[in-house]
This record gives structure tokens, sequence and C-alpha cells, in this order.
């Protein structure tokens, strides 16, 4: 009997999640209306056993309304969130919180009726609507609390299990499981009496089904859905301002680059450069600007047109980024302009402007366009403590190096004079 209950509980989370997932992956042909109806139904079902539907395992009594569709309900959640998004995830949440709170509200008001028996003499049992009514009032609530939790968990075991789904989801699940077994069994024993075992029971349950559910989402991901991330929509209520985090700072990311070059823009030079001047003026540590300009640049666009203009932009920006190592930032500060942050002396920075310098111009004489580069380099000290004191050093020596003949380097002579054994960083530790 053990055996045939287990079975027939696999078989209950197998048909759930095959049936939810596969309304959910029409989503583009039929909308999401199918698949939250489907949720709400299940919703009620799922209090109603969680209520009065128990059978004995070995470990003790489980209901398949708590350990299968509330399982599988709040999986569907987590994979509502993943694959859309948070202003997406609340609706179902808020309507069957809503919708519980109707019911209990007309259930008070239908106490109020004359009621006709039938001929058969039945009545109905108003009372049992009252207790299912409050039941599914708080399991919602609990719900409500438990949709915020797994989807914080998710977001915030992304930084150490970014690369292990199977573990995100499976430690998000049995985590909020645990909370909402403790927090809707203490209602359900004062409600119906329920006994000790029908928590342990049900908590041993709910574990297993949160990693049967788990890896089923895992092979659906990988399996009858693509890859995407879908743009944030605005920040509005509790959802949205707790749960955003890691595709907030995706996008964060990709809105901070120039969408030409996919470098670093001017605005991140800002707000970067800024920091890490006074982080050196702060610690001690060097820090070196570099700014770059591409040679002669309009007469590019003049000769060739500004299509071969853009490849060559993004041409100089794929050896700048090349070039330099992990720890330092290249932007595109401007039309042909671009800068480089590293924290360097000044002699091995200028020395990494004149690798630089040199592998561009080799690099391009085989090409269409014969290309070089000038480049102005300034150093923080006692008189550049700003990054505007810094860089108006920097950019007044890019237009010496533009006065003195271009393709050059020009930065504080008084500086350059190379300690011995010092060699400048080199391409082999480059960022990718």
């Amino acid at each position: 009997m053990d055996v045939a209950n287990s079975l027939l509980l696999l078989a209950e989370a197998v048909l759930y999640f095959g049936v939810m997932a596969a309304l959910f992956r029409l989503r583009a042909r039929v909308g999401l209306g199918l698949f939250v109806c489907a949720l709400g139904v299940m919703h009620f079902l799922e209090t109603y056993l969680a209520s009065v539907f128990y059978i004995e395992l070995p470990f003790g009594m489980v209901s398949p309304g708590s350990t299968v569709m509330f399982s599988g309900k709040l999986v569907m959640l987590l994979l509502l969130y993943m694959k859309e998004d948070a202003a997406t995830v609340r609706q179902p949440i808020y309507g069957l919180l809503i919708g519980n709170f109707l019911m209990v509200g007309l259930g008070l008001i239908l106490r109020q009726h004359q009621v006709a028996d039938l001929p058969t003499g039945q009545s109905p049992d108003i009372g049992f609507l009252d207790e299912m009514g409050w039941l599914m009032v708080w399991g919602t609530t609990l719900l409500f609390i438990d949709a915020i939790a797994i989807i914080l968990l998710y977001e915030r075991l992304g930084r150490s299990l970014g690369q292990h789904l199977f573990a995100r989801i499976a430690v998000s699940v049995c985590l909020v499981l645990t909370f909402d077994q403790l927090g809707f069994y203490s209602v359900l024993h004062i409600v119906t009496g329920a006994p000790p075992s029908v928590l342990v029971g049900g908590w041993i349950a709910k574990m297993g089904a949160g990693l049967v559910f788990s890896a089923m989402t895992v092979g659906y991901l990988r399996w009858f859905e693509r890859p995407s991330l879908r743009p944030q929509r605005g920040l509005s209520d509790v959802f949205e301002t707790l749960t955003y985090r890691e595709r907030y700072e995706k996008l964060v990311e990709f809105a901070g680059r120039d969408s030409l070059t996919g470098l670093l823009h001017r605005g991140r030079f800002e707000t970067m450069g800024e920091q890490a001047v006074t982080a050196s003026v702060k610690t001690g540590t060097p820090l070196t600007l570099l700014i770059v300009d591409v040679d002669h640049f309009k007469s590019i666009n003049d000769r060739f047109g500004h299509a071969e203009g853009d490849r060559v932009l993004k041409w100089i920006a794929e050896n700048l980024t090349g070039a330099v190592r992990v720890q330092d930032h290249v932007f595109r500060i401007g039309g042909e302009e671009f800068a480089i942050l590293c924290p360097l002396p000044h002699n091995v920075a200028r020395l990494l402007g004149e690798n630089i310098r040199q592998s561009i111009r080799a690099a391009s004489e085989t090409g269409p366009v014969s290309l070089t580069v000038s480049i102005g380099v300034a150093t923080v000290d006692a008189g550049k403590t700003s990054l505007g004191e810094l860089f108006a050093v920097a950019d007044k020596r890019l237009y010496m190096a533009k006065d003195a003949g271009r393709d050059r380097v020009m930065g504080d002579v008084a500086e350059e004079a190379m300690p011995a054994g010092v060699r400048a960083p080199s391409a082999g530790s480059a960022a990718g």
C-alpha cells in the first residue's frame, strides 16, 4: 500500500507538471489566461484536499493537495517569474488572494439566507464553506509570502549557484516549502485538529516533491524553452522592488555600454573614473588615464563612408580591449575618442600606450585603411586629485601629440625614466 501510494503521488506530480508546463509553453499562442485559470482551479482543489484528504506513508500522513498541488503551484510561479517577469507573476498571486477574500465575504452574506431544503432533505453545509474559506485565505496569505521568498532566494542564490540551475531551484523550493509547512500546519491544527504526524509526514513529502518538481523544471527549461531575458517593466510594488536584482544588474550593465562598440560609455567613465581617482588619492595606489584618439578619422568617413567608419571604431575597440588587463577599463568617450583607466604608474602606463599605438599601426597596414592613433597620458598625483583635473592634463597631452605630428604617445617626460627590470603589460594578460 505504501509503495502504491508513493507511486500514485509521483504520477499526480508528473500529470500536474506536464499539463501546467504544456499550458505555459503555449502562452505565446493562446496567452497566459489558460495557465492562470488552471492554477486557480488547482488552488481551490489543493486547499480542499489539504483539509480533508490524507494518505498514510511510512513517515506520516500526507495530503496530495499540499504535497503535489501546492508544491507544484509554487514551482509554477517561480517558472512564471523566470521566463516572464515580476509584473506578470504578481497577477495570479493577487488574484488568488482577492478571490479568497471575496469567497469568505460572500459566505458571510450567504449565511443570512433562509435556506430551503431540497426534496431529498439535504441542506447546504455553510459551516464547511466558512472553514474552507478561512483556510484558503490563510493559505493564500502564506503563498503571497512564499512567492516573494522563493524569488528572493532564487535571485540571491544566483551569485553562488548561478551555473547550477537544479541546485538553485531545489534549494529555493525546499526552503520555502519548509516555512510554508510550519505556517499552514499551525492553522490547520487549530481548524481541523490535524495530528503532528501531518506536520512531519507533510514536510518529508514536500521535500521529495520539491526535488521532483525542480528536476522536471530544469528538464523543461533545457528542452522546451529558449534562453531569454525580457526587458524590465516599471518598478511599482514589493515584487518588483525586491526581486529584480539579477535581471536589473544585467540591464544596468547593458545600459552602461556604447551600442556600437560594446565598450563602457561616457557616463560610466565619469562615474567609475571619479570613484577610481578618489580611491587612488585616498590609498596612494597609482592610477593613470590614457586618452586615445584615432588620427584623421573624419577623412575615413569622408572617403569610405560612415559604415566603414563604424567598422573602424569597432576594430579599434577590439584592439584596445585585447591590449589591456582584466583590472583595466576601456571606455568610448566621444566619436573617435577612447579612454583607458589603469592602476599603473605613469612610466608603465605610457609603455602600454606605446604598445597600443604600435599594434594598431602594424595590424591596420594589411587592411583597406591604414590607421594610427595619438595618445595622451596623465597620472594621479598631488596636482591631479579629481577626474576633471586628470582628464584635462591627459587631453592637453593628446593635443600635444597631435600637434607634434600624430601617431605618438605623449606623457610626462619627467616621469618616464623606466626603472630597471620593469616591463610594460602585455596583451598576454589581456581582458577577454
